[in-house]
Parts: structure tokens; sequence; C-alpha cells
């Protein structure tokens, strides 16, 4: 008999079909002890109440690189596996980042407003003109994994400076290293955010860190929403202390601060990041080969726990 797969997220019959072969794929999320596998992401919660309702489950698989809602002490307790797609997506996620940066600080969404109203007459570009270049811009990424490689990458085709913050310095790249946010903030134009998302980096960006980044400094967000204090970065938006943020995460998803919504600095995005044809489809075939390793008795390529 083929093992029973939970599938906890909307991924569509296309899709669902690819793990057909292989594994009965069922959307039902009760309590079961047929279920072996769950096929999920990073922001679903599965917490020890959760994986006691699945006493033969044996491994977790998560689509994205994110799996900050799966309490994996208690996976370790029951033996359960818990995996990532970590890279599997990080050009599409890369080229948001860099694509927010460019519509914050070149106000692209308010052009686009202005044309769309009618409000485009002569004289009314100005509050749009004068705005700093991104080129010889200091950029600053936060968490120099897969993702945060291919921003500063991407960033230097713009004639940038790079700099980094991570866990630990990384020997394979010339950027120079910061030894905290704060750091990298006081020397950096912009942000960008891109950490492995857990609960060890809730509120790493906070109002100490965005005032020093400064009055004509950017923040970009493509990790996740907790990375941010909101109420800080709400602050310093409102009483300008920073020029703009482009977020494409959030703390509470689906649901969006108001004040972040009404800000006239901030362009947001639905948490599009990964969500490019070949980023879903490079996702999907890693859960696969993540899934097709633990029932054939190998070495998981992107184990967590």
């Amino acid at each position: 008999m083929k093992p029973t797969l939970l599938v906890t997220i909307p991924l569509g019959q296309p899709i669902l079909e690819k793990f057909a072969p292989r594994f009965d794929v069922t959307q039902d999320a009760a309590p079961s002890r047929d279920v072996q596998a769950i096929l999920t992401m990073g922001h679903w919660v599965a917490d020890s109440k959760f994986m006691d309702g699945f006493p033969n489950l044996k491994i977790i698989a998560c689509i994205g690189s994110g799996y900050e809602c799966i309490d994996l002490n208690a996976a370790r307790a029951r033996g359960i596996k818990v995996t990532n797609t970590a890279g599997a997506n990080a050009a599409a996620v890369a080229d948001l980042a860099v694509g927010l940066l460019l519509a914050s600080m070149r106000h692209i969404v308010e052009g686009d407003q202005m044309i769309r109203s009618g409000e485009w007459t002569e004289g009314a570009t100005t509050k749009l003109l004068f705005t700093p270049s991104v080129t010889g811009r200091r950029i600053g990424i936060i968490g120099l994994g897969s993702i945060g490689r291919k921003i500063g990458e991407r960033m230097q085709a713009f004639e940038t400076e790079i700099g980094y913050f991570n866990r630990s310095k990384k020997d394979d790249v010339a950027w120079p290293f910061f030894a905290s946010p704060v750091e990298l903030a006081k020397w950096a134009d912009v942000l960008m955010v891109a950490h492995r998302a857990d609960d060890t980096n809730r509120h790493m960006i906070n109002a100490e860190v965005l005032n020093a980044l400064g009055a004509e400094g950017h923040i970009i967000n493509v990790s996740r929403g907790n990375a941010i204090d909101d109420e800080a970065l709400i602050a310093a938006l409102a009483e300008r202390r920073i020029a703009g943020a482009g977020l494409d995460v959030f703390d509470d998803e689906p649901n969006v601060r108001p004040e972040l919504i009404a800000s006239p600095y901030t362009v947001l995005t639905p948490h599009l990041g990964g969500g490019t044809r070949e980023a879903v489809m490079n996702m999907i075939g890693a859960v696969i080969t993540n899934l097709n390793a633990l029932f054939d008795g190998a070495p998981l390529p992107n184990e967590v726990v």
C-alpha cells in the first residue's frame, strides 16, 4: 500500500497529481493513523498536540525555506523528520527583493497611480524626483543564505557596495561582514532582510536598527514578517526617521497593519517572493525528493530535524 500524504496547503490538482505515483494524497487534516507524511508551509502550526493526532507520522515536508511554526523539539521527540526546500526559490525571492527596492526608492507605484488618476500635470512629478539613485548606494544584507547571496549578486550589477550580517562570517565572499544588524544599518543606505525564518530572529529589526539606518534609508523584507518590529517600523515611517519600506511578508498574514497600508512610504506585496512558475516547480521537486528519500531509506537532502 502507498503511504498517505496529507497536504495542508492549496496547491491545485495538477500539482497534487505529481505525488500520486508514490502516495495516497489527502487534504483532510483531521487526526488520522493513516497519515505518514505531511506537506505544509512554515506558517502552518504543527505543535505537539497536532502531531499527537498523527501517531504514524514520519515526516513533515515544508515547501519553502521557513519552518517557524513547526515544533522541532516535539518532532524530534517523536522521531518525525522535518525538511524544507532551502534554495529552491532563492532566485525568485531575490528578484522580488530588488523589485521592491526599486519601487520604494524610485516611487514606481506612486508614479503609476499618478498617471492612472490623471494627476500628471506640469510640476506634479516634482515630489517624486530628486531621490537618491540606487547606483552607488550601500546595500546591507541581513542573512547570507542562498537568497541573501543572490540579492548581493543582483545588486552588484547596480554598481552598489555590498555588506552583510549573518550568524557567522562567510569565508567565500569578499563583501564586508558586520557583527550586528545595528552596525550594518549604521553603514548601509538600504537593508535587505533575507535571514532564516525562526523565532530566534523575531524583531531583529527594531527601533535601534531603524534609527541607525537613518532618514534616507530603505528597508526591504522578503524573509518573514516577524523579523521587523511593526510598532517600530510604523513609527519610523510616520516620523520620517527612515525613507521607505518594501514588504513582501507580514507578521500576521494575510492581515496587514492598517498603518502600513495607509503609509505613502511603503510598497506592499502579498508574499509573492517565491511565487514564480519556475520557483514553485523547483520547490515541488525538492519536496518530492525529500519524501522519496525518507521512504527509500536514503539520506534526506534538506533535513531540518
